[in-house]
């Protein structure tokens, strides 16, 4: 049994059973049986039904809100108006995708031969879902597979589990195949379980880069396809003529949003060296202005982070930080998992505060002198899931852009996603896309069907012609 603790108040507010080895069987031979009914059905059965669960979802807003706001301490305002309804356009995308997931029309490839790719679900895909977005990961995890004709098998993380229980249940109301999402629970032994289970096809992780090792691990004697949303250390590039106000602001949101617990979070921002000085001092007026507090709150902008081991695991990275810290730098005296944003300046580059992802709302400020000397800093960590560009310079920021390592950069900004984009990283990242038309075809296989269509030709042997 898990007991779930509000990092709002570090008081349970529930508790979930924990999963066992024979569980996660019954619930991949539970997908099997649904998949088997499930991988025939017509694109426009598969779109009615996500189409059916987003009007849930929808109409359930109000118990999902509490669900999430209790179990990650996120502003309920984040949630309710942000991530929520990202999360149903999600699924309506993810209705109209399945009615696109056609093969291609190859034609005549070879004399004689009419050739067709076509597309097929992989079978049960087994599925990591993280604690950062719950709900909205668990969607990114299910809409694609679901739309491409695959059942799913989902593990959230042990301390958000209620969420994705929701989810399940609202599919089964929506009149899905009994078994069709099966979600077990518990932690990294459930997982491994999944992982590793002879039944599943697939398995597609949302979590840190150790844990994606960990995957491949699982996966390999299997030979299971692994679709992976790693970590990230996102560099923002500040460049002498971008606007500084706009850049604190956009820098500011992108290092603080969900407190910082976010993959695609800017954490390095470096700096025109010409700029630096007025650049960390718009920074600091802007992080400032971010009000950590009670997520129930009209006026908070950032709650606590996930568990007090977090917040002391992101406390430990700023008191072993090289450079000085300018804001924040101490767990704040309350109720609950608490901590400011911090700006720490002038760290080294090869410090584990410019390399580790702290996944908290802690941002680094170094400055750079040239563009290459920031193309080598950015592209200098282990990571690359996402950046952005700051300047007025079209041709520089294309330029720029083209020559980092990561799955997106953002011009002029930090953080926007669209349903019809594609989310993922390269490197210690990951490889695979959430969201988008990608998604859906990462949950599917192509075929080769060759039909042969001339007559046979006359023959006085077995070799080939």
């Amino acid at each position: 049994m898990t007991i779930l603790i509000n990092p709002a108040t570090g008081e349970p507010v529930d508790e979930v059973p924990d999963s066992t080895p024979e569980d996660v069987s019954a619930a991949v031979r539970a997908g099997r049986d649904a998949f088997e009914q499930w991988k025939d059905t017509t694109p426009a059965d598969r779109a009615r039904l996500l189409l059916r669960l987003a009007d849930l979802v929808e109409a359930d807003a109000e118990e999902l809100t509490r669900l999430e706001v209790e179990e990650t301490g996120k502003p309920a305002a984040v949630f309710r108006d942000g991530e929520l309804p990202f999360a149903i356009d999600n699924l309506r995308f993810f209705a109209g995708a399945a009615r696109s997931l056609d093969g291609t029309g190859a034609g005549v490839l070879s004399s004689g031969y009419t050739s067709a790719l076509i597309r097929r679900p992989i079978g049960v895909i087994g599925s990591i879902a993280p604690w950062n977005f719950p709900f909205i990961m668990g969607v990114w995890k299910v809409g694609p597979a679901l739309a491409a004709g695959n059942a799913v098998v989902i593990k959230p993380a042990p301390a958000t589990p209620r969420s994705t229980l929701r989810l399940a249940a609202l599919l089964a109301e929506a009149g899905a195949p009994e078994g069709l999402l099966q979600v077990v629970t518990g932690g990294a032994d459930v997982g491994q379980a999944l992982v590793t289970h002879p039944g599943v096809d697939m398995v597609g992780v949302t979590g840190s880069t150790a844990t994606g090792r960990a995957v491949m691990r699982g996966a390999v004697e299997g030979l299971k396809r692994v679709h992976l949303e790693l970590g990230g250390k996102a560099p923002a590039l500040v460049f002498e003529d971008a606007s500084i106000e706009d850049m604190a602001f956009g820098v500011t949101m992108g290092a603080t949003y969900n407190t910082g617990q976010d993959c695609t979070a800017a954490t390095r921002v470096y700096i025109a060296r010409s700029r630096y000085d007025e650049a960390v001092e718009a920074l600091h007026a802007a992080m400032e202005q971010v009000r950590p507090g009670d997520p129930w709150s009209e006026e908070t902008d950032i709650g606590p982070l996930i568990s007090a081991a977090h917040r002391d695991r992101v406390h430990g990275f700023v008191t072993r930080a090289s450079g000085r810290v300018v804001l924040g730098g101490k767990p704040i005296e309350a109720p609950g998992f608490f901590y400011p944003p911090t700006l720490i300046a002038d760290a080294e580059q090869g410090s584990e505060i410019v390399q580790g992802e702290v996944f908290g709302p802690v941002l680094v400020a170094l400055p750079f002198d040239d563009e290459d000397e920031a193309i080598r800093l950015a592209n200098d960590t282990p990571y690359g899931l996402a950046s952005s560009i700051w300047s007025t310079d079209v041709a520089r920021a294309l330029r720029v852009a083209h020559q980092l390592d990561v799955g997106v950069t953002w011009i002029n900004d930090h953080l926007p996603i669209a349903s019809e984009a594609p989310h993922g990283g390269v490197k210690g990242s990951g490889f695979g896309k959430d969201m988008s038309q990608e998604a859906v075809q990462e949950y599917s296989v192509v075929r080769h069907l060759m039909i042969k269509h001339a007559a046979p030709e006359a023959r006085d042997s077995f070799r080939p012609a």
